[in-house]
């Protein structure tokens, strides 16, 4: 019965370890938000491609709300809305 939960136990592991070697780092680019730059200055809903970019940029989003330059863009009422739509929650930094 010990060698039965020892075996599952390196089970567990090497499943935790291999996911972890498929996780990709992300790259914070704020260039990659450019597919949403329609649907943040107007009020057309946001393309699949936004969506796909807020998901994938959605750790870097408090590093630009820090950023003077790229707050103004990111901290707006259309922008909170995008990432809404998007099924991206904004984050709380």
């Amino acid at each position: 019965m010990k060698g039965k939960w020892i075996l599952v136990s390196c089970m567990l592991v090497l499943l935790v370890a291999v996911r972890v070697e498929t996780t990709e780092a992300v790259t914070c680019k704020p260039i990659e938000l450019s597919s949403c730059a329609s649907a943040i200055t107007s009020s057309t809903p946001p393309s699949n491609l936004c969506c796909s970019k807020i998901k994938e940029q959605k750790p870097c989003l408090c590093n630009y709300l820090k950023n003077p330059s790229l707050k103004k863009f990111v901290n707006t009422p259309n922008a909170r809305r995008v990432a809404g739509t998007c099924g991206t929650p904004f984050p709380r930094c």
